[in-house]
């Protein structure tokens, strides 16, 4: 290749000097042959890039023709795995289709074999609702004959029973309703008097076991209403000067002195036993004192008061102490007290409040019930007997009375008023204390009085309804509190027998004397008896 020939321009300058000229011609040259090695070298450049791009779409063509040379490779190979999987898919799909028609072969031979075996039920049915039809009209026939059998024989007892149909119906099934009540009443009475001994026998045993547990050692000990005195000339100024002292003593004490021939002792006489014990205390230090005046009998007497008033709150306070008792209102202490100084039947009361309080709670142990509450309500049973002198009623009504107004349950209320009355099951803590009442009062050593005077107290009770008219039978039960009388239903009617029941109880009231209260129940009853043989 040649170099293009270099045109240079017109000079549009004026013609230099020779100087100026050559440099400037040296400057153009330098500047040609500038240009020219820069083409030059361009125009190698140009011809080393063609010849690289060259030998790259070379190198690229060559590796795009081993590339496609292997994916054909690889697209074959694939091509052979899935025509190998399709082999074995299709293999299995025929081996499963030759199970199924194998299955469904074997299946058509079953179904085959079931309608023969069908046709063959089928002709059996058939000849056995034909052997059917054939006894049901025989049985038809036969009933129709019996039927009239039937008829003819009904007939037949009608005319010699004398009875219809309806009847003989009658008759038999009456005869039947005898015999079943017969039966069951039967029935009923054996499991009554079994169910009687099976809780006879559990009775005795939780009393037993109860009186066991609990075996205190009671004594007797009764309020005496006597005071020694050193001297017979004691009696004399115990009297006073024209009988001041002993007035005075009787209207500080609410109580009658009595002096009489007996040497060397003065009766205190009252109803009211705190008030006597204060007389006797009262009495006793006046004569120890030597100094008998009204004025030192005033202050003997408020003395001893308030000593008795200590002594009562703190036996109350002991008794609740001793059974397990607490938030007893104040005033129920105090009055729990004072049956310390309280006997009946020579038992003093408040040891025996507190045995039943034991008795009753060792019992609820046993039964199920709660200890706690039937100790409580044993304890208070008793409680009116602290007021009965103070109040009308009955120690039951009023110790009921007491109870309720100072914030007690309704159970303790209804062991404190029922207790001696007909029990019910619908308070089971009552029926506890009253048979821890009973246990307490009748054990032995518990009351001082001699077997001959009990049979007599007994007997005199008995003796007085019995002199009533119409009175059949009389008992005495619950120690002399208690007094059944049987009255004669021809003689008497429900009036009768209440008049009766009020004169007896009068008669008791009027011809006895007796601490508490008798009850007295009349019974009016019809029996039939009739024996089969």
């Amino acid at each position: 290749m040649f170099l293009p020939a270099l045109q240079l321009p017109a000079l549009p300058y004026p013609l230099l000097a020779e100087g100026e000229l050559g440099s400037i011609l040296i400057a153009t040259i330098g500047l040609v042959l500038g240009g020219g090695a820069i083409l030059l070298v361009n125009y190698l450049r140009g011809r080393d890039a063609k010849t690289q791009a060259k030998a790259i779409l070379e190198q690229a063509q060559a590796d795009a023709t081993n590339t496609r040379r292997a994916a054909e490779l690889e697209a074959k190979e694939s091509a052979l795995q899935q025509k190998q999987v399709l082999e074995s898919e299709s293999n299995k799909l025929r081996e499963s289709i030759r199970k199924k028609e194998s299955a469904l072969d074997r299946r058509e031979e079953t179904l085959q074999q079931s309608a023969d075996d069908l046709r063959k039920q089928e002709k059996m049915v058939e000849t056995n609702q034909r052997r059917l039809a054939e006894r049901i009209q025989e049985a038809s026939k036969r009933s129709e004959e019996l039927k009239s059998i039937v008829q003819q024989q009904t007939q037949q007892l009608q005319s010699i029973s004398g009875l219809s149909r309806e009847e003989a119906s009658q008759r038999l099934l009456k005869l039947l309703e005898d015999e079943l009540e017969k039966d069951i009443g039967n029935q009923i009475l054996k499991h009554e008097r079994r169910v009687t001994e099976i809780a006879e026998q559990k009775a005795q045993e939780i009393i037993l076991t109860a009186m066991q547990r609990y075996a205190a050692a009671h004594t007797a000990d009764s309020t005496t209403s006597t005071v020694d005195i050193p001297n017979d000339d004691m009696k004399g100024r115990i009297i006073g000067r024209e009988g001041r002292n002993i007035r005075a003593f009787e209207k500080a004490t609410g109580v009658d002195v009595i002096i009489d021939d007996t040497p060397g002792v003065v009766i205190v006489s009252g109803f009211d036993p705190v008030r006597r014990e204060v007389a006797r205390l009262s009495l006793d230090k006046l004569i120890s004192d030597g100094r008998i005046h009204p004025s030192r009998i005033e202050e003997i007497v408020t003395e001893t008061n308030t000593e008795i008033e200590k002594y009562i709150r703190r036996k109350g306070q002991e008794a609740a102490e001793e059974v397990n008792i607490s938030g007893l209102h104040e005033r129920v202490i105090y009055m729990l007290g004072r049956l310390h100084f309280r006997t009946s039947f020579s038992q003093n009361v408040l040891r025996h409040s507190v045995e039943v309080a034991f008795l009753s709670g060792l019992m609820a142990e046993m039964t199920g019930l709660n200890p706690d509450l039937a100790r409580r309500a044993g304890l208070l049973h008793d409680i009116g007997k602290a007021a009965d002198h103070e109040l009308e009623g009955g120690h039951p009504k009023i110790g009921a009375d007491l109870l309720k107004r100072h914030g007690e349950k309704e159970i303790v209320v209804h062991a404190a008023l029922g207790h001696h009355d007909q029990l019910t099951t619908d308070y089971p803590y009552t029926l506890l204390v009253a048979t821890a009442d009973a246990c307490s009062a009748s054990r032995p050593g518990a009351r001082r009085e001699s077997l001959e005077r009990y049979i007599k107290r007994m007997e005199e009770l008995e003796s007085i309804a019995k002199s009533f008219s119409s009175v059949e039978q009389a008992f005495a039960i619950q120690a002399g509190r208690e007094l059944r009388v049987i009255v004669s239903a021809k003689d008497t009617d429900d009036a009768v027998a209440a008049k009766i029941c009020r004169d007896i109880a009068r008669a008791f009231e009027q011809q006895l004397t007796y601490p508490g209260e008798i009850k007295v129940t009349v019974v009016r009853e019809s029996r039939f008896t009739d024996v089969a043989r």
